[in-house]
């Protein structure tokens, strides 16, 4: 069987604006270049202006009733929108959670190790899910998995300012916490 290695198309950044004679409304809110109102025209009487001043009819926002179009060059106005669009994607950068796994007999130098690790975390703006597993007998003393954790918390707390987005609970065989930085 032959694998397909057709591209998708990828989503536009902006959505698709009507122009000139794809504009269905036969009245329009009309707008100049610099967004002054000009007044409620018909479609031919706001295309033949448009015509005149060498600009595109753009329709800005077709679900007002009369919709509200623009004189103004449709190429200029795109690359604005896409430009704002690129921007805005650049800006919202989504935080992940990272997980540190512990275990109760873990020695004091893994312990900054993995504290180093958090920290790395929390400064580039990711959540910190720390989650110490016990096994067997260590089921029976749950407070030195807690003392481990808090102890964790405290020396990453001397670096880096956080808060608890998931307080230190117990869930099963493991002792669970987020943190987050302020």
């Amino acid at each position: 069987m032959r694998i397909s290695r057709k591209k998708r198309p990828e989503k536009a950044l902006i959505p698709k604006y009507k122009k000139n004679n794809e504009i269905e409304a036969e009245e329009l809110i009309v707008l100049d270049e610099e967004g002054k109102n000009i007044g409620t025209m018909s479609k031919k009487a706001a295309l033949d202006m448009a015509f005149e001043k060498e600009m595109d009819l753009v329709e800005i926002n077709p679900k007002s009733t009369p919709p509200v179009a623009r004189l103004i060059d449709f190429t200029e106005f795109k690359y604005q929108k896409e430009k704002e669009a690129r921007k805005q994607k650049a800006h919202s950068k989504t935080s992940e959670t990272k997980g540190l796994r512990l275990s109760a007999r873990i020695s004091e130098h893994d312990l900054q190790i993995k504290q180093k690790q958090a920290e790395k975390f929390l400064n580039r703006g990711d959540k910190v899910k720390i989650e110490l597993n016990m096994k067997g007998r260590e089921n029976a003393r749950p407070e030195i998995g807690i003392e481990i954790v808090k102890k964790m918390i405290t020396d990453i707390q001397k670096t880096t300012e956080t808060r608890f987005e998931q307080e230190i609970i117990r869930q099963g065989k493991s002792i669970v916490t987020i943190i987050v930085k302020k």
